[in-house]
């Protein structure tokens, strides 16, 4: 899983570590698939993503993962975005499974049972687990508790909770009982690793192991 909106929250520095790495046959759950040269595309460009989950694959600067599509190389699993978040949540909770009406009646439905729910209809999905979850968070302290930006915040922190290892890229390590309680969104529980990058161009400075 890797969080992101657009441009907003993505963990950049832990894709391109993710590529430099040699990663690859990855399935990958997100909401986009990639624009331009960074972030998610830079997998694409790899050729390193064999399976992609998402709601929104194509905008004007996807041309890695439109190439590799067409050409047959990547597996497409398109989700409305609402699903994407409700079944990311529903693996987080520990659910077996949830009804949605969204997507009932379309394509998107066939092949999977639909119920009629006090007098509507609703499809059965299903959660989506992560091995992995790479999140991006503004600033965190060394238990893995995590403080966002704005709208950057989007899916992290349901990605946490669903997925067996979390690794948050942190623009700032704080110090414990520094951080305001009623500001944590993602409680280090849901938080294995901690990355500190002080911006877009700058190498990882420290990596923390949470002890929660």
């Amino acid at each position: 899983m890797i969080s992101g909106f657009g441009d907003a929250g993505v963990p950049n520095e832990l894709i391109d570590a993710l590529v430099e790495g040699g990663a690859t046959d990855l399935t990958v759950i997100c909401n986009n698939a990639g624009a331009g040269e960074t972030g998610i595309a830079a997998l694409m460009k790899a050729n390193r993503v064999r399976r992609i989950i998402c709601s929104f694959p194509r905008q004007a600067t996807s041309h890695h993962f439109d190439a590799r599509y067409r050409a047959g190389e990547i597996e497409l699993e398109l989700v409305p975005q609402g699903n994407l978040a409700a079944r990311i949540q529903a693996a987080g909770a520990g659910f077996g499974a949830i009804y949605t009406p969204t997507g009932f009646g379309t394509l998107l439905a066939e092949g999977k049972e639909t119920r009629e729910i006090e007098g509507r209809n609703y499809v059965l999905e299903y959660p989506i687990h992560a091995d992995f979850a790479l999140i991006k968070a503004r600033t965190g302290d060394r238990w893995g508790n995590l403080v966002y930006s704005k709208a950057a915040r989007n899916f992290a922190p349901i990605m946490a909770m669903a997925a067996k290892c979390t690794i948050a890229q942190v623009s700032e390590t704080v110090s414990l009982g520094s951080l305001d309680p009623e500001l944590v969104i993602t409680p280090g529980i849901f938080v294995q690793k901690i990355v500190e990058c002080a911006g877009p161009s700058s190498a990882v400075r420290k990596e923390e192991t949470c002890s929660a």
